[in-house]
């Protein structure tokens, strides 16, 4: 199986995937040289991507995690993965998030090439969260794993993005089914002066506020449950086409 993530190849919260990943199969990481958190699903086009190993079955690259998941598949590996992992990304990826992140991105793209494939996140708020619950939760995580690995056929055309709560493993009350919650940025947008007395922006900070049914991966997050989100590529909204007529001007 790949793992990779979009915190940079040393990052805490891949090393403990690869730990809870390791005793299900042969693993290979292939990983950002540094951080690329809200790259979305970009690749490098104005510039060659280079690929540093740095051990077995271990890849550093100087590009965005969709780059890592194309060049693991197409250059890297020897034989194409059975699964992608990707994460586990600091921070909660839920709502909106998925969006922009650059570790749902990477599921995505092993989605797009055929390749069964789930996003971790772990949702403690920001990177001041206490990532070191993480360490603690690699047993529920490789029961996780092991048992949606094995899931006979695994789900088609679908990722599955995955959310921990930030509590220790003996404190997850267990795992939910859950769709997409609601979030609203404020004040995320700050206006500030250059040295130079110019006026620029910052993207970031703010307060979040969330919403959602009691089937959302807020909640479930929220009452201490890992959140697994079943996603697809197509953004087709169906429901509009098959009352179009009731929008659209007929001919």
């Amino acid at each position: 199986m790949l793992c990779t993530n979009d915190d940079g190849i040393l990052a805490f919260g891949l090393a403990c995937l690869v730990e809870a990943a390791e005793p299900l199969g042969e693993v290979t990481v292939v990983a950002p040289d540094r951080e690329q958190s809200a790259t979305s699903h970009s690749l490098t086009l104005h510039h060659p991507i280079r690929p540093i190993e740095r051990g077995e079955r271990r890849f550093q690259v100087d590009g965005t995690p969709t780059d890592c998941v194309m060049l693991a598949v197409e250059a890297l590996m020897p034989e194409r993965p059975d699964f992608v992992l990707s994460g586990i990304n600091h921070g909660q990826n839920m709502g909106e998030d998925v969006l922009y992140s650059g570790t749902v991105a990477a599921a995505m793209e092993g989605l797009s090439l055929g390749i069964p494939s789930l996003a971790f996140s772990f949702a403690g708020g920001d990177l001041r969260a206490d990532v070191s619950l993480l360490k603690e939760q690699t047993r529920v995580l490789r029961k996780l794993l092991a048992d949606v690995l094995s899931l006979t056929p695994f789900p088609e055309k679908t990722l599955l993005n995955i959310n921990l709560p930030p509590l220790r493993g003996e404190d997850i009350k267990g795992v939910r089914l859950t769709r997409l919650g609601r979030r609203v940025y404020s004040d995320s947008l700050k206006p500030m002066q250059d040295p130079w007395g110019r006026q620029i922006y910052w993207i970031g900070g703010g307060s979040i506020e969330w919403s959602g049914d009691s089937d959302s991966d807020f909640r479930a997050v929220q009452e201490g449950y890992i959140s697994v989100t079943p996603l697809h590529l197509d953004l087709t909204h169906h429901a509009m086409l098959e009352s179009s007529e009731s929008w659209w001007p007929q001919p």
